[in-house]
């Protein structure tokens, strides 16, 4: 949680650390930090958002992440964070994020042995203002290989 206080001041954001039970009020319910850092270590999809500025804000750094990352790419441009073949997909997508043209971009990778679900949602608040990029992503190869269906536990 230090780690994650001194990360936030670092980028300008005061946090009131010195309480790691404080219950914080979240959009439906109740959590504390700790809670929602537990929640997002265990997510099975990994999550990264990127804001309005084009910056880097927030990553879920779970064991089972697809693609690793650092925590260097936290304040960084996101078009500093992919491979300079796809930069230009990643601009593209923003721009129709923000113009409104779009607000969802979906991809889907086969290497061997896995398959791999990308979806890129545009983050806008309750007046429909461009607020940044969320990036879901998610190992499916297990998904696509189940059949028939399974109600209880067994």
């Amino acid at each position: 949680m230090q780690d994650l206080v001194a990360l936030l001041a670092k980028y300008g954001h005061e946090t009131k650390s010195d309480k790691p039970d404080q219950v914080l009020d979240v959009a439906h319910g109740k959590l504390t930090l700790e809670q929602i850092n537990l929640l997002y270590r265990h997510m099975p999809v990994d999550i990264s958002f990127v804001d309005e500025n084009e910056l880097v804000k927030f990553y879920t750094d779970t064991k089972h992440r697809v693609f690793p990352r650092s925590k260097g790419v936290i304040g960084r441009e996101v078009r500093n964070c992919h491979p300079p073949k796809s930069v230009h997909l990643v601009e593209e997508i923003i721009e129709k994020f923000r113009s409104g043209e779009q607000s969802k971009a979906e991809f889907w990778i086969n290497k061997p042995g896995l398959f791999i679900y990308i979806v890129y949602v545009a983050v806008r608040d309750d007046q429909g203002n461009f607020r940044g990029v969320m990036e879901m992503m998610q190992d499916c190869t297990h998904i696509r290989q189940l059949e028939g269906e399974q109600r209880l536990l067994s």
